[in-house]
């Protein structure tokens, strides 16, 4: 674990905030472009995005699995959240680093 923050660490911290943090994040690092705050902004996109999915799940399949989509969503968002305040780029195996190919214009 680094002592120093990387730049754009509250921002990254802000990405997390529930249901809006991600579009906060993203207008604060327009401007400032942090690379490990787009980083963040972008896995919680795709976190986001996996909730909404949970839902609809939920509503409309299977409201079992719908559940435990949603709390595994909750888990790996606990868990993102926490690896940015500790500096780290890691999120959900294998999605995350989906999520940096596929949302560029969040970049």
């Amino acid at each position: 674990m680094s002592t120093s923050s990387p730049l754009g660490k509250s921002t990254a911290l802000i990405a997390y905030a529930p249901f809006v943090g991600f579009i906060i994040a993203f207008f604060i690092n327009k401007d400032e472009n942090h690379a490990f705050a787009t980083w963040h902004i972008k896995n919680m996109f795709g976190l986001f995005l996996l909730f909404i999915v949970s839902l609809v799940v939920q509503s409309q399949i299977d409201v079992t699995v719908g559940d435990a989509l949603w709390v595994l969503c909750c888990i790996v968002w606990m868990y993102s959240w926490a690896m940015a305040f500790y500096n780290q780029r890691k999120g959900i195996p294998f999605l995350s680093e989906k999520f940096q190919d596929w949302f560029t214009f969040l970049s």
